[in-house]
């Protein structure tokens, strides 16, 4: 393939254009997406579908595991969180602290997920305990289990800091377990939003039912 090949390739949108008529009679579909074409940023079998009815079928088949995360200093990384958490089908989303995020890392895949705040720990520790969800905190701290080898509740919630300091202290505190991720560089931390990504991946690996 030549260069110029390549740049036309990458040039080309994303997604698929106007529905040519007679239009399919589909309550999911949505007439504005039919007239004008469908350039979001999902699977190719949603196309055309409307938000809420992508939210319904997901919800049919979302798996155990939510997904918090600590937004003291408005975090850059939560976008990149979100994001993944749709990839893998997280239950929830929980943002810790602050209610403002970077919603332009997460590419829209927000509409799709359901978007918790809690002002704080306490609160989330409150809503976990009445949920009956364990809290799994991901940080690379003294006397935490490699998560590589460890054996995580099908329903739980998986903690994640803030890029830099890691889980403050009460979320240390509130976890009823913490787990490490093994690394083998010069580097002391990786990305938060890598952290999470890895995390999410070694439940998936355990639980979900496409994984043999």
């Amino acid at each position: 393939m030549s260069d110029a090949d390549s740049t036309l390739e990458l040039d080309e949108p994303v997604g698929v254009g106007p529905h040519p008529k007679p239009w399919p009679d589909d309550p999911r579909l949505d007439p504005r997406l039919l007239a004008e074409g469908d350039r979001r940023n999902v699977l190719d079998q949603y196309r055309y579908w409307a938000v809420e009815a992508i939210v319904a079928d997901l919800d049919t088949r979302r798996h155990g595991f939510h997904v918090a995360i600590e937004n003291w200093e408005h975090d850059r990384n939560i976008g990149t969180v979100v994001r993944t958490a749709n990839a893998f089908m997280a239950a929830q989303i929980h943002i810790v602290g602050k209610r403002k995020w970077n919603r332009r890392g997460a590419m829209m895949t927000d509409v799709y997920q359901h978007v918790g705040h809690h002002t704080d720990i306490e609160a989330l520790v409150q809503w976990a305990a009445e949920a009956r969800v364990p809290i799994i905190g991901i940080d690379n701290l003294p006397g935490s289990v490699p998560i590589e080898n460890t054996a995580l509740p099908e329903r739980c919630v998986l903690l994640f800091g803030q890029e830099g300091p890691g889980l403050s202290e009460s979320a240390r505190d509130a976890a009823e377990m913490i787990c490490s991720i093994a690394q083998y560089g010069s580097t002391r931390s990786i990305n938060a939003g890598v952290a999470a990504g890895i995390a999410m991946h070694a439940w998936i690996r355990q639980w979900s039912p496409t994984v043999s």
